[in-house]
């Protein structure tokens, strides 16, 4: 390879050079469990998984790519307690748990394709996958590292001392932990491998198995399909943060304590997008979808440029304004991409942008800094078109923001208010007249509140705005610009 690729491992606390003696790398992502739609900050995690797997592919390395689908076992509490979280699904949308599986699996894969997410390998459903698990947790079985009890087969993790080791958990705090109500579990860090069929209520997902009628837990299942497609040591295991403390040291435990042998070599993670100091979750019922953010007239690759201004190991605030930044962002940077050429690029000059460049994206994947490289070079005025175009192409094949595709919104209709200030509207498409006249009597409405100091009536119109997607910028100059979608 041209440039050592530095990822940052999760299990040793450090940057490492990333290599495989293999000819493809495996890489496993934890999927969605598709009971309600995927919120911006989910995506967030697939977002940063694409910019590693292109960067891989970009160094010339082959990928085989798994990301499975959870359709069953995910409980509403990570202590293995409460609904399964599709039959909570399938309740609330008065439909069969089978039905909202295939519903939200198809929402997401749109929403995939709308951010420009490569497709894996394989979309495996845990729902096909019940002998592997099943299989498994018979190993671990047979190895003494399970118990019995009312409701199901647990992993005794006394058993396995370096289940710590991966979350850094300290023991006196388990310890501590243990007074809490578990149940029939013998430490609060035991998890269900395979759950009991409760007597009192029908299940719509359960099957057959050596201990009974059930359904299994949600960890076994990422380790059976993993196991199958990749094999061990696989090579990088990536997820979102919140899977570190449990889900993903449940994953090693079982899958080291059922073969011996280590389970992952790699492990990434990324960030949480936070909302109002809090992390984006369906649980609290504070998620935006993506859809949410096409319906306001945003391009679904802003909000893939929006995630690229931190690092993935970085929290990310989000807010509509910044949304909106970074979408008029990536319109100013297409802007500085020149458009095809006669003239001959200088290959030195794109050599050493596009290592520059590379650079960047080897230092764990830094996002920031490989965009600024890309500013930087698209406004150097020593370069020649040509060259600014080929570098800014090869770029474009890690960000995949369609950086050679012009945007449209180029549409520009100005009207003189009653108090002779300026108003420009810019479309991406001619705007009815009906329309901009609504706009313009409510722009002036505000302009008016704003010069008797009634900010609230101003902030109220500026709301109003926002939910439709416009977005009203106040000049310098004391022109008004309204971005229409």
């Amino acid at each position: 390879m041209s440039q050592p690729l530095y990822l940052y491992n999760t299990a040793t606390r450090s940057k490492e050079v990333f290599t495989t003696d293999q000819n493809t790398v495996g890489m496993y992502c934890c999927g969605p469990t598709v009971y309600n739609y995927a919120h911006i900050g989910n995506l967030r995690t697939y977002l940063f998984e694409d910019i590693l797997k292109r960067a891989l592919l970009w160094l010339g390395y082959k990928v085989k790519h798994i990301v499975n689908i959870t359709d069953v076992g995910h409980l509403v509490s990570d202590e293995d307690t409460g609904e399964d979280k599709m039959e909570r699904g399938a309740q609330r949308e008065g439909k069969t748990v089978w039905e909202i599986a295939q519903m939200y699996a198809d929402a997401f894969m749109n929403n995939i394709h709308d951010l420009h997410i490569l497709d894996p390998d394989l979309w495996p459903k845990a729902t096909d996958h019940l002998d592997e698990m099943i299989e498994l947790v018979q190993q671990l079985e047979s190895r003494g590292f399970t118990y019995s009890t009312s409701d199901g087969i647990y992993f005794d993790t006394a058993h396995f001392p370096a289940y710590v080791d991966f979350a850094r958990l300290d023991p006196q705090s388990l310890q501590a932990g243990s007074r809490v109500e578990m149940g029939e579990k013998k430490a609060p860090t035991d998890f269900a491998l395979w759950k009991f069929s409760p007597r009192d209520v029908k299940r719509q997902m359960e099957w057959d198995s050596p201990w009974g009628m059930g359904f299994p837990g949600w960890h076994i299942e990422c380790s059976a399909m993993s196991l199958k497609y990749l094999g061990q040591p696989l090579d990088i295991h990536c997820g979102g943060t919140d899977h570190i403390r449990i889900h993903h040291t449940n994953e090693i435990a079982q899958v080291e304590a059922a073969t011996g042998k280590q389970f992952a070599r790699f492990w990434m993670h990324g960030e949480f997008l936070v909302l109002d100091k809090e992390k984006m979750a369906k649980s609290g019922g504070n998620f935006i979808t993506l859809d949410t953010v096409k319906q306001r007239g945003i391009d679904p690759l802003a909000y893939r440029m929006f995630t690229f201004t931190a690092h993935y190991r970085t929290p990310l605030t989000f807010s509509w304004d910044a949304l909106h930044a970074a979408a008029q962002s990536l319109q100013n940077l297409k802007k500085l991409i020149p458009g095809e050429s006669a003239e001959a690029a200088d290959a030195d000059l794109v050599s050493e942008g596009i290592a520059r460049f590379g650079e960047a994206i080897c230092d764990d994947l830094n996002l920031p800094r490989a965009l600024g490289v890309l500013w930087e070079t698209l406004k150097n005025p020593n370069l020649t078109n040509a060259t600014k175009r080929a570098v800014a192409s090869e770029a474009d094949c890690i960000l995949a923001l369609d950086l050679l595709t012009r945007d449209a919104r180029e549409i520009v209709t100005e009207f003189t208010s009653a108090t002779g200030e300026v108003i420009k509207f810019i479309s991406s498409a001619q705007t009815d007249h009906a329309t901009l006249e609504d706009i313009k009597l409510k722009i002036e409405r505000r302009k008016h509140a704003r010069a008797r100091k009634q900010f609230d009536i101003a902030d109220a119109i500026r709301e109003e705005f926002a939910r439709k997607g416009y977005v009203i910028k106040d000049m310098k100059n004391g022109t008004t610009e309204c971005v229409l979608p």
